[in-house]
């Protein structure tokens, strides 16, 4: 399996995730499978059939993140040092060049992009025009309503 990039304070929302699956979670939905059971026929029980739904999604998520931070390869932004380019991990300032609006965007994993906090997947398209780039440039941006032009205003490991 290819390693996945995340930050630090991603790959511990992911521990985080995991620890309360583990701990709080599984037990409790063995503890909703064990009283359901102990209400009799099992064939007409939609009880029982929820509580292993939702163990079966719970032993997948946990599945899932293991896999996931097993093959992390995590990545402290306050740590890198790139020389003033745009890599994983950056917040990068940008000016739309058509409109002139300001936004600020971080270069995060999969798991941990968010657009509503700034957070942008390192395999979206703002952050592939993005990286490799470097305060002063000028992006181009395939959007769904057309090409969109960012300068970068700034590039901060942070």
């Amino acid at each position: 399996m290819a390693t996945l990039p995340i930050t630090k304070r991603g790959a511990e929302k992911l521990k985080d995730e995991l620890h309360r699956l583990k701990t709080v979670d599984r037990p409790w939905v063995i503890n909703a499978i064990a009283e359901a059971r102990a209400q009799g026929d099992l064939s007409e029980n939609a009880e029982y059939d929820a509580a292993k739904d939702r163990q079966g999604f719970i032993e997948g998520r946990i599945a899932e993140i293991e896999g996931k931070l097993s093959a992390a390869q995590i990545i402290d932004p306050t740590a890198v040092d790139a020389g003033g380019k745009v890599v994983f991990g950056a917040t990068v300032e940008l000016e739309d060049e058509a409109s002139g609006a300001a936004v600020t965007y971080q270069i995060v994993g999969e798991d941990e992009a968010d657009l509503k906090l700034g957070l942008v997947n390192i395999g979206s398209p703002i952050a592939r025009a993005l990286i490799g780039k470097e305060e002063g440039d000028v992006a181009e941006v395939q959007a769904p309503g057309g090409t969109k032009r960012f300068e970068i205003v700034a590039v901060r490991y942070a």
